[in-house]
């Protein structure tokens, strides 16, 4: 494992920072295939990203988890931006730098998320083609939580005053009057409204998970991006690559799943339910995550590659 940083090709006035997982017995001849781990809303690589992409490396895997533009330790100002178009083009540049890499083999590229990770993974292979398959953990389609509540018993025009929250928030920001924040998880554990929602408080603010560059909020600016965002906009027409989707059992945003398993166009496609697991049990419960992984290590090794390609010239 190392941490690098590379320039983002969308933007190069952006350092990239993610950290690279290198297979026992890595060759710098040969080319091997390659994954992607973006990470949950609020999160950065040293979390759950990180945990699934070592435990892939270990299957025989390069692994690269990164932190998304203007969070973590990548470049960007505003601080905590979470435009979720920006967060989808980040998955494909890292792809952009995995492809200068001459160990990569640039047409066996896979790609995973964990949480809004995961449905930026896939609003990603939408549009992306050199991602070859898709594996999704806990997904979350940030506009439709947004949008619909964690439970999926909000009406869309019920988050109009998000957006109104949103502009007045721009507003504020061009005025000089600094950046106002939303939580992406409770701030305070008295704020949550379950105890799934309460494990996420626990997670980002307590030692279970905390880290001092994952704050766990977002500008109050974002809503205008998120609220309007469909994370699997043409899903039915274009996310056509294998596809392997993995949510737990209890999971309150496992609709969320299910909505990507039958919006993809993907002939190839496999749903695996971890039986008693919440959300955020596949973060970073053992059991569970090793579940997940014992699901997506075979699922890329078959959609991708089952050995090292020759050496590269």
């Amino acid at each position: 494992m190392s941490k690098i940083s590379f320039a983002n090709s969308n933007n190069p006035s952006i350092a990239m920072s993610a950290v690279i997982n290198l297979p026992e017995g890595f060759d710098e001849t040969r080319r091997y295939p390659a994954i992607v781990v973006s990470h949950p809303g609020g999160g950065v690589k040293e979390q759950t990203a990180g945990t699934y992409a070592r435990k892939l490396a270990e299957q025989g895997f390069v692994t690269i988890a990164f932190d998304r533009s203007y969070q973590g330790e990548s470049g960007g100002d505003i601080r905590q931006l979470e435009n979720p178009h920006i967060s989808t083009e980040d998955v494909s540049a890292v792809i952009d730098h995995l492809t200068t890499l001459p160990y990569v083999d640039r047409e066996q590229i896979g790609a995973m998320g964990i949480c809004a990770g995961a449905g930026y993974t896939a609003n990603a292979a939408i549009q992306d083609r050199r991602i070859k398959a898709i594996g999704t953990v806990s997904a979350v389609n940030i506009g439709s939580m947004f949008r619909n509540g964690w439970d999926n018993m909000v009406k869309s025009i019920d988050a109009l005053p998000y957006v109104e929250a949103g502009s007045s928030a721009r507003t504020a920001d061009a005025e000089g009057k600094g950046h106002a924040t939303m939580p992406l998880a409770p701030m305070n554990e008295a704020d949550a409204p379950n105890e799934e929602l309460r494990q996420a408080w626990e997670y980002y603010h307590t030692p279970r998970a905390e880290y001092p560059t994952a704050p766990g909020f977002a500008t109050l600016r974002s809503l205008n991006q998120i609220i309007t965002y469909d994370a699997y906009h043409m899903a039915d027409v274009y996310l056509t690559q294998p596809i392997q989707i993995v949510a737990g059992s209890m999971a309150g945003s496992k609709w969320m799943s299910d909505d990507l398993y039958d919006r993809a166009a993907s002939t190839d496609k496999a749903f695996h339910v971890v039986e008693g697991a919440d959300h955020m049990d596949l973060y970073d419960g053992e059991a569970f995550v090793d579940e997940a992984v014992s699901v997506l290590a075979p699922f890329f090794t078959a959609k991708l590659t089952a050995a090292v390609t020759e050496p590269a010239e």
